[in-house]
């Protein structure tokens, strides 16, 4: 790296929605490398936002609920600091993802000049009974879809996730709820975005899920899945 380049600035954004048993585990467990771990407190009713701060996180709350809608109030949260060849990192509160594996996330963003690297699960070590079955289904589908539309093949929807800061302004995110995730990989499929998988690890949660835990949740997530693949097109 010659000495006028900038090296990329690392920043997490991490939605959480009662999450307050897990969350100190999961910022204490981001490697250093992180510049900022923004933990955006989605309209819990805990000590989320609590016990984030504690352990050093900048806290911000979002009253709307939605994983969309926190996801987006950290991305909001940086245009006034984020520069071009930035990483954003995404991952969940629920300690299911391994933060330490971050380095291995955005190494093909810092090596070899991706613009985006999906955190597969299905690729990687699973712990029996972190994926329900729903959930292995659904991811299934949902990329058989995107590869049949857009001819670009992933394996998960894994929120787990880098991107750099210019390719993150490019797609314009604008989903809410459950379809951001997939919303992102269809963009930048559309957008003929230069992506990769690398295998993360994945462990069952702390907690009960808030969407595949539920009959309701995962309906609903589902639904908004397939319609934002059908939506894009």
């Amino acid at each position: 790296m010659s000495a006028d380049t900038k090296k990329p600035i690392v920043y997490v954004i991490i939605p959480a929605f009662n999450e307050s048993q897990s969350i100190g585990k999961v910022i204490s467990d981001i490697p250093k490398l992180v510049h900022e771990t923004i933990v955006v407190d989605n309209a819990s009713t805990d000590n989320t936002g609590k016990v984030a701060n504690e352990h050093g996180a900048t806290v911000l709350r979002e009253n709307r609920k939605g994983y969309g809608y926190s996801c987006l109030k950290g991305i909001d949260h940086l245009q006034s600091k984020a520069d071009p060849e930035d990483i954003i990192v995404f991952l969940d509160g629920d300690y299911s993802d391994f933060p330490g594996e971050i380095n291995i996330l955005i190494a093909p963003i810092l090596n070899s000049g991706y613009d985006m690297v999906i955190g597969s699960r299905v690729l990687g070590v699973r712990e029996p009974g972190s994926m329900l079955i729903q959930q292995i289904a659904g991811n299934w589908l949902a990329t058989q879809l995107i590869k049949s539309f857009y001819n670009v093949h992933f394996t998960d929807l894994g929120p787990f996730r880098a991107i750099r800061w210019k390719a993150l302004q490019q797609i314009d995110m604008k989903d809410k709820t459950f379809g951001w995730t997939v919303e992102m990989q269809v963009k930048a499929a559309k957008h003929k975005m230069n992506f990769t998988e690398v295998p993360v690890s994945y462990r069952r949660r702390i907690g009960v899920s808030k969407v595949s835990g539920t009959i309701y949740g995962t309906i609903m997530a589902g639904y908004k899945i397939l319609l934002t693949i059908f939506k894009n097109i």
